[in-house]
């Protein structure tokens, strides 16, 4: 049975974690068809963006740890099947298309890392989020060690990192983890809205958004301003950029193609 169900809606990529029986614990099997859906996102011209939820009452309770236990000692790290982009976004390319991710309930370990390699990110007013590595005998190793320190600030990070402390929806939000909160039950469909908004901008405006804004967060802001014009140059030659000019000279919605 697969746990990552995916299906394309318009220009939407909905992948939806689906092992609720078992609190949605991240098994290699769903690691691997999870970062085949990423590829899909990647590959695929029809799409435009992603939204990632689970089914049931927590989006992840962690890892199938003796599962994993053997793969985190192998000394390698995360290393995804042909076709696949890691979803930690650690091993190789990252995503080329940004992701929209609801979630509720526990979000503990990896839910946390996988989170954190999202754009724009929902929680339902009950998430509770936890790294509990720490009181498991090991430490993070999907990307939590190197982006919850900048995403939330050093000392919150920390105090999370270090304890294995659950924190709430409200903290979240506040420390700019999640973008919105709101009632249980709502957090998928405020995600899709925010997808939807997504898939009816520029695509190529789109994708130029996040390489830039990536390069600027990873190499600096003056690396990524080498990179401006130099990138916005096929843009201002694409058909979606001629129509962006007609439809505001003509007072209209642009309906954009992706080229």
């Amino acid at each position: 049975m697969a746990f990552i169900e995916t299906r394309q809606d318009g220009y939407i990529l909905e992948i939806k974690i689906n092992r609720s029986e078992k609190h949605n614990a991240l098994s290699p099997e769903m690691y691997r068809d999870l970062a085949l859906a990423y590829g899909e996102l990647s590959r695929n011209p029809g799409l435009r963006v992603a939204l990632l939820y689970a089914e049931g009452k927590h989006f992840t309770s962690g890892v199938e740890l003796d599962k994993w236990a053997p793969i985190f000692g192998n000394g390698k790290g995360f290393e995804t099947c042909e076709g696949g982009i890691d979803p930690f976004g650690l091993a190789g390319e990252r995503h080329g298309k940004p992701v929209v991710v609801a979630v509720q309930g526990n979000c503990f370990t990896w839910g946390v890392e996988v989170l954190l390699n999202t754009e724009v990110r929902v929680a339902a007013d009950d998430t509770r989020f936890a790294m509990l590595e720490v009181k498991r005998g090991i430490f993070p190793c999907g990307g939590a060690t190197l982006r919850l320190p900048q995403q939330m600030g050093w000392g919150a990070a920390q105090r999370y990192l270090l304890t294995g402390d659950i924190w709430l929806a409200d903290e979240a939000w506040r420390l700019g983890l999640v973008q919105e909160v709101t009632p249980a039950g709502r957090q998928v469909e405020k995600a899709r809205e925010i997808a939807e908004k997504i898939a009816k901008a520029a695509p190529l405006g789109v994708q130029n958004v996040l390489k830039s804004t990536r390069m600027a967060w990873n190499e600096g802001e003056a690396e990524a301003a080498k990179h401006l014009f130099k990138d916005l140059l096929p843009v201002m030659q694409s058909e979606d950029a001629a129509e962006g000019v007609r439809s505001f000279m003509e007072r209209r919605d642009a309906v954009f193609k992706g080229r």
